[in-house]
């Protein structure tokens, strides 16, 4: 009887799905709608992945009555908490046995094609984790208003902070703070204008709610500066330089982190942390290596080492 493993990358935009055969060759992959575990109670998601795997299956020209021979692995966004883990696995799956990880744990096996290693996620949020010896090891990932310290997200914010830091005389500015200036008409009313955006609900009664005005922009609309951070960057803006100074410093933890742990190599997946991978070398050298495989893959990979008979 033949034998599949599915995958699921699964975010809070899309997810995306792979099946795969017994050797894990990729027979085809699908995309799916949102799927992140904390949105309406993971209902889009189960819906994005059900449909992903009929489409999945269809263009893998496989019987979609062979998923009863199929073993399933999702890496999902707000997949930090183990409950919300373990209650999407207990839905009604189709397939022969389902496993439900954090997004990360699909990121680290893939990066290390299923073998120990650690992983930073470093693109809009951020966070990190390790398998040594069959030990998991994670810490970060607590979102953008308590974490994500290595984020593009938080780095973001600190170069809106530091234009408008720059702007009260506070701090020396830059040519990149004068950039950043320039996009909101050289005003830094303009700059916290923007940072509440209107709000057109009625006025939060209840004793206790968060009044309108603690609304802010969303992490990855603090994220969408990096871009121009690191032009800067790159021509040796001062200011830029110092913020990538403080970004590598948030590194430095994770980094103790692992090494504490016994880590003896890390990889570096997500936007902003394959733009980094230059610094990273440079500072940690042969204790950095390159992806392996994307975190899609990961999933293929952690389905056959846990389900392979």
């Amino acid at each position: 009887m033949a034998r599949y493993y599915l995958g699921v990358d699964g975010g809070g935009t899309n997810c995306r799905i792979r099946l795969a055969d017994e050797n894990l060759v990729t027979l085809a992959d699908a995309v799916g709608g949102r799927s992140n575990l904390q949105i309406d109670k993971g209902d889009p998601a189960f819906r994005s992945i059900s449909e992903g795997t009929r489409e999945v299956f269809a263009k893998a020209c496989v019987d979609f009555a062979e998923t009863a021979s199929t073993y399933a692995c999702f890496g999902m966004a707000g997949g930090r908490l183990a409950s919300a883990r373990t209650a999407f696995a207990a839905r009604p799956w189709p397939f022969a046995g389902v496993e439900v990880f954090d997004d990360i744990d699909i990121a680290r096996a893939g990066a290390h094609g299923g073998e120990d290693g650690g992983v930073i996620i470093v693109g809009t949020g951020s966070a990190a984790m390790a398998v040594v010896a069959g030990e998991r090891h994670q810490c970060g990932g607590w979102g953008f208003h308590i974490g994500d310290q290595m984020s593009g997200a938080i780095l973001g914010r600190e170069l809106i902070r530091r234009t408008v830091e720059a702007g009260d005389g506070l701090v020396p500015g830059s040519a990149l703070t004068e950039a950043v200036l320039q996009k909101f008409g050289g005003s830094v009313d303009a700059i916290m204008d923007w940072s509440f955006p209107r709000d057109d609900r009625p006025a939060a009664s209840a004793a206790g709610a968060a009044p309108n005005t603690l609304l802010g922009r969303a992490p990855a609309e603090f994220g969408a500066f990096v871009p121009l951070l690191m032009e800067y960057f790159d021509a040796g803006d001062p200011v830029a330089r110092e913020l990538i100074e403080l970004q590598m410093s948030y590194v430095d933890n994770y980094v103790r982190w692992f090494r504490a742990r016994d880590v003896r190599k890390m990889a570096a997946v997500g936007g902003f942390g394959a733009r980094l991978y230059p610094l990273l070398v440079a500072r940690y050298g042969d204790f950095i290596v390159t992806p392996k495989h994307e975190p899609l893959h990961g999933a293929v990979i952690l389905a056959r080492q846990i389900f392979a008979p």
